[in-house]
């Protein structure tokens, strides 16, 4: 008998189409994927990308309105602070001899896409 899979529950299958959107948009503008929802003990990086000689570590955020806080401000120091020691463990097995980046893809309820290039330091 095969095993039966799980349907999705929605909100994971939302967050898929939403980072499926942000890395079709950063594609677009010449990064190359590396690693697509790389996890840890830590946390989960969403998109870990390449632009020339720099690793782009991506955190992709949605929110339909921002009646509780636009989508970039949901990245809070907090958020930041588990994205940088998921990022420490990537590179503890990944080693990469470039600068590292920390981007932020907002999307707003109408698909709108605001990216932050270096939207914050370790």
């Amino acid at each position: 008998m095969l095993p039966v899979s799980k349907a999705k529950a929605p909100h994971l299958a939302q967050g898929e189409l939403y980072e499926q959107l942000a890395l079709s948009y950063l594609l677009e503008r010449g990064l190359t994927l590396v690693v697509r929802n790389y996890r840890c003990r830590y946390g989960e990086l969403d998109l870990i990308m390449r632009e020339c000689n720099v690793l782009v570590v991506v955190e992709v955020r949605y929110r339909k309105s921002a009646t509780f806080g636009s989508a970039v401000e949901s990245v809070t120091r907090r958020k930041q602070s588990r994205i940088i020691t998921a990022t420490q463990c990537y590179l503890a097995t990944h080693p990469a001899n470039c600068a590292i980046r920390f981007d932020v893809v907002a999307v707003t309820g109408n698909n709108a896409i605001e990216w932050i290039p270096n939207a914050f330091q370790t």
